[in-house]
């Protein structure tokens, strides 16, 4: 990898790199998900402009909720991702730079909400959904691939998903029009062998498919770059990630850390490093987002990280230890 376009690191001596992979940058997406949805124009732009400089392969941004029965005001405009506040920031996107939107199945209007290819900015529609939830994706899936945009499944909270199950659920996406199907470790729960294990089954299914795989990480054991690797390692190709971490909770894998492991001269880093610095990092003071007790112990205990927000929404706090032994019960 390089540190800069034209300098090479040490590591970059001896470590190749495959041209199949693909970075998507979600920090607008899952960043949204600690303050609503309400970044200002200039910090989706800024992201924006960072991802086409340092080469990033997509950027989402945001997701394509409902907007039956909204109070006005409640939420940002990434969590719509309309046609026209996409375009505010990107006008026709003449880069190289694809563009994506999340849609949760059973909370996107997908039948109206997401038209025709040729009519939109957005290349990439990405359905996320609990394996209770797969029918409903499936008809997510077909609907956004007729549009004519590339799609893909995450497939969230694998860690709660019984083995047998999974399975089934493997047999079933394989089939879908889906191009990719995410390894999602949305506790943060899961350690390497565990991903080595599922990312190995993953592969399984999706290769005689003509599916990649992909990873998407939290951070909250301190391990969401290490089992991006692991999953590299194995063969996934498409590799989430936000600048600083920014993300629900723990957060998720860095973009600067993954494009620092990568061994690939299209991506650059300075311009990450110089966003991160200039316009995520200042937003720590109001966004509590990053590893810390409350959400290490919601992942220890492959737990949705909802009882850590509220441990550091709540004033005064509890104490840690009691915060513990009121989560494991």
């Amino acid at each position: 990898m390089t540190a800069a376009k034209g300098k090479e690191s040490p590591a970059g001596r001896w470590l190749g790199y495959r041209p199949e992979i693909k970075v998507l940058d979600c920090t607008i997406r899952d960043g949204g998900l600690m303050n609503k949805h309400q970044f200002p124009d200039e910090v989706v732009k800024a992201v924006y402009e960072t991802c086409v400089a340092a080469g990033i392969d997509y950027m989402e941004m945001g997701y394509k909720a409902s907007r039956r029965n909204i109070v006005l005001g409640e939420f940002g405009c990434w969590k719509y991702c309309r046609e026209e506040d996409i375009r505010r920031i990107v006008g026709d996107n003449p880069t190289d730079l694809k563009l994506s939107v999340m849609a949760d199945a059973e909370r996107t209007d997908y039948k109206t909400d997401i038209g025709p290819k040729k009519d939109s900015v957005i290349d990439l529609v990405r359905v996320a959904c609990y394996v209770h939830q797969i029918p409903t994706a499936l008809d997510m899936v077909k609907h956004a691939h007729d549009m004519g945009y590339e799609t893909t499944i995450n497939l969230m909270a694998v860690s709660t998903v019984p083995d047998r199950e999974l399975n089934e659920a493997l047999e079933i996406l394989v089939e879908s029009e889906a191009d990719a199907i995410y390894v999602v470790d949305s506790f943060g729960s899961l350690y390497s062998e565990q991903i080595r294990y599922l990312v190995k089954k993953y592969l399984g299914y999706c290769k005689e498919a003509g599916k990649d795989v992909g990873i998407h990480a939290h951070n909250n054991m301190q391990l969401a770059f290490a089992n991006t690797i692991e999953a590299i390692i194995l063969g996934a190709n498409r590799l989430d990630c936000t600048m600083a971490g920014l993300g629900r909770g723990a957060g998720n894998c860095l973009t600067e850390l993954l494009l620092s492991f990568l061994h690939n001269p299209k991506y650059d880093l300075v311009p990450v490093l110089k966003c991160v610095q200039d316009h995520i990092l200042p937003m720590r003071e109001k966004m509590h987002w990053g590893f810390d007790l409350a959400y290490m112990l919601t992942g220890h205990f492959n737990q949705h990280p909802r009882a850590a927000i509220a441990y550091y929404d709540t004033e005064p706090r509890e104490d840690i230890a009691a915060f513990y032994e009121r989560i494991s019960e």
